[in-house]
């Protein structure tokens, strides 16, 4: 008995609360007050135990710094490598017609699959075509080690036909 109140009692957490949102009748969603000057956030959690109250830190989380994880882009310098790749192409007109004739592809393939979505049913039953396309594409490719082989050997030489070495 003294045992499982022991367990009982040292389980016990207590969780601080978030104040509760009132009413506003305000555009501006309700943000918490942001406290500066600390690098590190914790979380003090009182646990209860045979001797009195103990603080232990939940959670401890470090910022990190904007040196270390840094993914600017450089925007001089990505537009210059543009412009070489621009100035290095022979076909300017025939890059202009492609792209131009992707554009228009995706255009008028959001057409119409604004009107198959529009129809009752269909776009359910063109899910369910999806679905058992996939399942079928795992089983024939990607569940055996052979097939996967071959799933890559047919990519390297699709790629081999569409860049002109085959």
């Amino acid at each position: 008995m003294a045992m499982t109140v022991a367990a009982s009692s040292s389980m016990a957490v207590m969780i601080p609360r978030v104040p509760s949102i009132s009413a506003r009748c305000s555009a501006v969603p309700y943000l918490p007050t942001r406290s500066f000057g600390r690098s590190s956030f914790t979380v003090p959690v009182k646990l209860l135990s045979g001797n009195g109250l103990h603080k232990v830190e939940l959670m401890k989380t470090r910022a990190s710094s904007s040196d270390e994880t840094s993914t600017a882009i450089d925007t001089n310098e990505l537009f210059t490598d543009l412009k070489e790749k621009w100035d290095g192409l022979e076909n300017k007109s025939t890059v202009i017609i492609y792209g131009g004739g992707a554009i228009v592809a995706v255009w008028l393939s959001s057409i119409v699959v604004g009107a198959i979505n529009s129809v009752p049913l269909l776009p359910k039953v063109m899910e369910l075509v999806g679905l058992g396309y996939t399942g079928w594409f795992v089983y024939r490719y990607l569940l055996f080690k052979s097939s996967r082989k071959e799933l890559a050997e047919d990519i390297d030489s699709l790629k081999k036909k569409i860049a002109g070495t085959e």
